[in-house]
């Protein structure tokens, strides 16, 4: 997984959006990144689970979902086949604007700690 962009706009929303590479030789489906909340379940294969952490602030900001339950991030519909890739994004509620760098976690990947730009 890599991440490319991390943008805060106008409305108040972070989009973070990056690339997924499936090197593990079989379908890959992203299901251990949906998340374990219930609500999430219906998500199937997603990133659904992700989270950000701005460690100063001390708050933990999870993707943004519709009234219907459905996140506002991507879907890897039918799985990944190995050595493909695709493209990624998830929405956040935007931490404050002093705010530069926050901690991006999925799943049981290490926390990484990304740039926020302004769109």
């Amino acid at each position: 997984m890599t991440i490319t962009s991390a943008v805060r706009d106008s409305g108040g929303f972070l989009t973070v959006s990056g690339k997924v590479t499936n090197n593990s030789g079989v379908l890959w489906s992203g299901g251990e990144w949906r998340g374990d909340e219930n609500e999430l379940q219906k998500n199937g294969g997603s990133i659904a689970g992700a989270s950000l952490i701005d460690k100063p602030g001390k708050k933990k900001y999870l993707v943004l979902r519709d009234t219907s339950g459905r996140c506002l991030c991507t879907k890897f519909s039918g799985g990944l086949d190995s050595g493909k890739s695709a493209e990624w994004y998830a929405q956040f509620p935007a931490p404050p604007v002093d705010t530069q760098k926050v901690d991006f976690q999925v799943g049981t990947m290490p926390p990484a700690t990304i740039e926020i730009s302004e769109g």
